[in-house]
């Protein structure tokens, strides 16, 4: 069990690199990017794809979803249909992890997937999530970006 926490969100993550992810496979982020870690709402963040059959995606971390999801735990990631982040491909099991919302940070647990749940290179079983993490589940990389809005 991995679990990291750092107490400001890091607004250098905007760039090539972002502190703690694998610095080999993060790209630049585009000004639309930019624009929309900048333009969240407190309790959000951002998964940015990285890597996979989504490259470029965004999904939206959002605390009203992350309290009280689609099955009353927190959002959902996985390859079945009715996951909140919807993620089709063989190496994804149908629920792989979840995002919850606690004491105004997310928590990334892995729900007994088979492949398991990555954080900057690291596989946890759950773990705070901190800006410039990089996400893997299955082939699918994320880059994770909260919002700093209070």
């Amino acid at each position: 069990m991995t679990d990291h926490q750092d107490p400001s969100p890091d607004t250098t993550a905007f760039g090539v690199t972002a502190p703690g992810a694998n610095a080999g496979h993060q790209r630049q982020l585009a000004e639309e990017e930019i624009a929309a870690i900048k333009a969240l709402p407190s309790e959000s963040a951002l998964l940015i794809a990285q890597e996979g059959p989504q490259h470029s995606a965004r999904f939206l971390l959002d605390a009203s979803m992350a309290k009280g999801g689609t099955n009353d735990e927190g959002i959902v990631a996985g390859r079945h249909p009715e996951a909140d982040i919807f993620l089709d491909d063989v190496t994804v099991s149908r629920r792989h992890a979840l995002f919850q919302f606690n004491a105004g940070r997310f928590d990334l647990t892995d729900v007994g997937s088979l492949n398991g749940t990555y954080v900057n290179g690291d596989r946890v079983d759950h773990v705070t999530l901190k800006n410039g993490d990089e996400v893997r589940i299955g082939k699918f990389a994320f880059i994770y970006y909260a919002s700093d809005a209070q």
